[in-house]
């Protein structure tokens, strides 16, 4: 092992997460919405309702099944590249990671082969719950593997073996860590403003476009009430886990504001360049008095600054202070969007808003930037540890793994995920173009020769007037609502 093992193994880590962590932060919000579309056309019976879910059901199909496929190969990694940590942490990862596969992947997995096939199947109330579980798995999913990382964060529960291992005293302990609810909170709230923001976006599309009009409205109205709600929501749980990261990863929360010296009454850093070899910053732009108000909710709060901290133990400073200051700068950006929105729905302008809805459009994005910038604050920050304060990165990383070993495997895994996320993405965007009601006559339609296959278990045949058999085509299904011409 050398060094440069070490940091492309960081590299690559980092390449799998960033793609495979833009599913969940898509199906775990996008999951809730379709549970809210089935419960709604159960409760109204407005067929709207239905359509859409059988349009979002599609969608969400195809990006759970680029979740697995991406995210699969994670564990694999804790073999091959951080064998050390592996080891080490077995007895404390292990059973959580298990237990995400026992509790919420078979939940997914098998709740939603009903939910895509058994509309006509079952009973609407049981296609309902259905959806519900699928909803839940996804939630639970995201309970365990935040587990994971809070452990990794602000470690507990455990002790020390003499040979290196952590031994698990309490399984609540480690579970239920300091950082724990405020991570959990803070994350899955994220995810789901970030599916808001593409239905929202989706909606302001066919709105444009002067299609699909009757779903349109229903997904923008859906949209913008969650998101005027959830966006603030998401910024208070975000405030309180700064708090507890000032309180448990102090080094941390001083990268994030480039701070280098401890103080009271500290200004906030909007913008600098951070330079870690001079300690101090460059093109510095801050409003004083400001860092330690919403910092510690106290003018003049004390806050520690990088100084306290050996060199060693310092994040790196200039990837935390920009990921941090891109997830609170798009957030700001998206709450400002939702109100532009929320007072063009009030005025009845919704529709007739081009610039809004071109904002909207542009804005789908948002989202997905602001997880994959909170995900980079909250890892590249923890370092240079992977269990905060007690095994350092650099004794994690497996000792044979050699520069080249990494550099092969990264590159085959680039070459993998843009394949698998660029078939994805044309997938996604074809059933976009298509539209609403075209997908779920399609997903009705399929459905239908699924009940009829099923009816005929041992041959797909039809008697005939003449009492001869055929076959039976999609032309014999007719969907409900159209007589044959």
């Amino acid at each position: 092992m050398d060094v440069d093992s070490v940091l492309l193994s960081r590299f690559q880590f980092a390449w799998v997460v960033a793609f495979h962590i833009l599913l969940p932060a898509f199906t775990v919000g996008l999951s809730c919405y379709i549970a809210t579309l089935e419960f709604n056309w159960w409760i109204t019976k407005r067929d709207v309702y239905r359509r859409l879910s059988a349009f979002w059901l599609k969608i969400f199909a195809v990006s759970f099944g680029m979740g697995v496929v991406s995210g699969i190969v994670m564990p694999f990694q804790f073999g091959t590249n951080w064998s050390r940590f592996s080891d080490a942490t077995a007895n404390v990862v292990g059973p959580l990671m298990g237990y995400e596969v026992l509790t919420a992947f078979f939940l997914e997995s098998a709740f939603l082969g009903v939910l895509l096939f058994g509309r006509k199947l079952v009973p609407q109330w049981a296609h309902v719950m259905s959806a519900i579980f699928v909803a839940a798995g996804t939630v639970i999913s995201s309970f365990w593997i935040l587990a994971v990382n809070s452990w990794m964060q602000t470690p507990q529960g455990h002790r020390m073996l003499p040979d290196g291992r952590f031994e698990v005293v309490s399984f609540f302990d480690v579970i239920f860590t300091p950082s724990f609810p405020y991570r959990l909170g803070h994350t899955v709230s994220a995810f789901l403003v970030t599916a808001g923001f593409v239905i929202l976006g989706v909606g302001a599309i066919y709105l444009r476009q002067g299609r699909a009009l009757e779903e349109s409205r229903v997904m923008v109205k859906m949209s913008l009430i969650f998101l005027i709600i959830m966006v603030p929501v998401q910024m208070v749980i975000g405030d309180a886990h700064g708090l507890n990261t000032l309180k448990h990863q102090p080094a941390k929360l001083a990268a994030m504001e480039g701070l280098w010296e401890s103080g009271t009454r500290i200004p906030a850093n909007l913008f600098s360049i951070p330079d870690q070899e001079e300690e101090r910053n460059h093109f510095e732009i801050s409003i004083p008095v400001l860092g330690s108000l919403y910092l510690t909710h106290d003018p003049n709060g004390y806050v520690r600054g990088l100084k306290d901290f050996p060199r060693e133990d310092r994040p790196p400073v200039a990837v935390v202070f920009f990921a941090f200051h891109i997830m609170v700068g798009v957030a700001l950006l998206m709450f400002a969007l939702v109100l532009w929105g929320i007072v063009q729905f009030a005025r009845g302008r919704i529709e007739t808003s081009a610039l809004w809805l071109r904002a909207a459009t542009w804005a789908m994005p948002l989202g997905f930037i602001a997880v994959i910038a909170g995900w980079t604050t909250t890892e590249a920050g923890r370092q240079p540890w992977t269990v905060y304060g007690i095994l350092r990165t650099k004794d994690s990383v497996t000792p044979s793994l050699t520069a080249a070993d990494v550099g092969l495997s990264w590159l085959l895994y680039m070459l993998a995920y843009l394949v698998i996320f660029g078939a994805g993405f044309f997938l996604l965007r074809r059933l976009v173009r298509v539209g609403p009601a075209e997908v779920a006559h399609a997903h009705e339609r399929d459905e239908l020769d699924t009940k009829t296959r099923a009816a005929r278990p041992l041959s797909a045949v039809s008697a005939s007037p003449g009492g001869a058999t055929r076959s039976v085509s999609d032309d014999d299904i007719v969907p409900p609502g159209r007589g044959r011409k």
